[in-house]
């Protein structure tokens, strides 16, 4: 019998390099503005806890800023027409899914990115293996709140002690906590390891498929 038969996961930086596109996104927004542009290695630390905090941190003064609101829908509006131009599934993933899917784990994504990007990244890329997604919305409070991950488990008819929880990042570690799931950690994302052994994640890998000797034990 299977130790666990749930995986819930993060989706920027755990399933999909979506860097290039978010970094060209927030450009677009800050050039509109005649902002200072931002690269790809600050991007890479701004992202995590949605779009309001990674414009806050992207635009001059922050929240301060009169056209924080603006910037948040104008990026909105293109990325919804661009994240996928750049954004590819990290090497390992489909093999992954189509590992778990055979021996009948229950998949979902959890991720702090607007809903309907989720949503729709979701189908693009892995439809057929993935039919729950949540992403950041009013209807429930994002990432490190366990709401979201309570709502797949709800969704996918599971309980936390039989799931886990893979993500690339500090908010990851911290969701999978609050949640009561087993928290997989994984080094190919936005985030170091020393960050996640820091925040206590429980396992962490190298390689997408270093998950099953983790799932399957």
């Amino acid at each position: 019998m299977k130790k666990y038969d749930t995986v819930i996961f993060d989706l920027d930086g755990t399933l999909l390099n979506s860097l290039e596109d978010l970094t060209d996104s927030v450009n677009y927004v800050l050039a509109l503005h005649d902002f200072p542009l931002r690269n790809i290695t600050e991007i890479r630390n701004f992202v995590g806890n949605g779009v309001g905090r990674l414009i806050e941190l992207s635009i001059p003064d922050g929240l301060n800023n009169m056209y924080y609101e603006q910037c948040i829908s104008e990026f909105r509006i293109h990325y919804s027409k661009n994240m996928g131009n750049k954004t590819r599934a990290y090497d390992g993933i489909m093999e992954l899914f189509g590992q778990l899917s055979n021996d009948d784990f229950k998949m979902a994504i959890v991720s702090n990115k607007f809903d309907a990007a989720v949503k729709e990244l979701a189908q693009d890329y892995f439809q057929g293996y993935i039919k729950v997604a949540i992403g950041e919305s009013k209807d429930v409070a994002r990432k490190p709140a366990p709401d979201s991950v309570i709502k797949a488990l709800e969704q996918l008819g599971s309980v936390p002690d039989k799931a886990v929880y893979v993500g690339d990042s500090e908010v990851d570690v911290k969701t999978a906590k609050n949640a009561g799931l087993t928290c997989i950690g994984v080094t190919w994302g936005f985030r170091d390891r020393e960050v996640l052994e820091r925040e206590g994640a429980d396992y962490i890998i190298n390689k997408p498929e270093e998950l099953l000797k983790v799932v399957c034990d």
